[in-house]
């Protein structure tokens, strides 16, 4: 059984929470809010978009 969160069921709805899921040679940054960053090499840089994100 897979258990999936929805963006209703969140104890903050307003927050933002971010992820970086990785898919072949890329990753990328998603957020909570439906936000998805660019596919990237560099790990550091899907990180560096999800903070962007976050503190807009």
């Amino acid at each position: 059984m897979v258990v999936v969160a929805h963006q209703d069921d969140e104890a903050d709805p307003g927050r933002h929470s971010t992820t970086t899921t990785e898919q072949g040679p890329f990753c990328v940054a998603r957020c909570t809010c439906g936000w998805r960053g660019p596919a990237r090499r560099a790990r550091s840089q899907a990180r560096t978009d999800a903070e962007n994100h976050t503190g807009e």
